[in-house]
């Protein structure tokens, strides 16, 4: 498969949520690695941070919603730091996760998570997901 790359596959409506939720703007990246170099938990990732940045740009934002990437970050803020055009990859990729759980809809009663739910799923996407959806 071709991904025939137009304005409107870079610059889409995701791209755009990304940089509202974010703060961020993800073109001011120039993919020199840094981010992926410092970050500790780069090993399990399906994609390092600058590869995040990259598809961003690229307005491929299915493929990063749907890996464990954004689940695995553990904003620890290396990346961020070291950036040095500034860019808070971070807050991005807690946009992505605001995303992932926004798209799947309803609300969610800690009450209601069965205790092999609360064994099995990612720690930071219990504390998203009851930051973004309890109330």
């Amino acid at each position: 498969m071709t991904l025939k790359i137009t304005r409107e596959n870079i610059k889409n409506s995701l791209v755009d949520k990304i940089e509202d939720i974010s703060g961020q703007n993800v073109f001011d990246c120039y993919q020199c690695g840094i981010c992926s170099s410092g970050c500790p938990v780069t090993d399990y990732m399906d994609f390092p941070p600058n590869q995040v940045m990259r598809l961003v740009q690229f307005g491929c934002v299915d493929e990063i919603l749907n890996s464990k990437t954004i689940w695995i970050c553990s904003t620890c803020l290396q990346c961020s730091t070291r950036c040095p055009k500034g860019i808070e990859v971070a807050k991005v990729m807690e946009a992505l996760r605001t995303i992932n759980l926004r798209q799947r809809g309803g609300t969610l009663n800690p009450d209601d998570l069965k205790s092999k739910e609360l064994k099995d799923l990612p720690q930071i996407a219990l504390v998203s997901a009851f930051r973004k959806l309890t109330g």
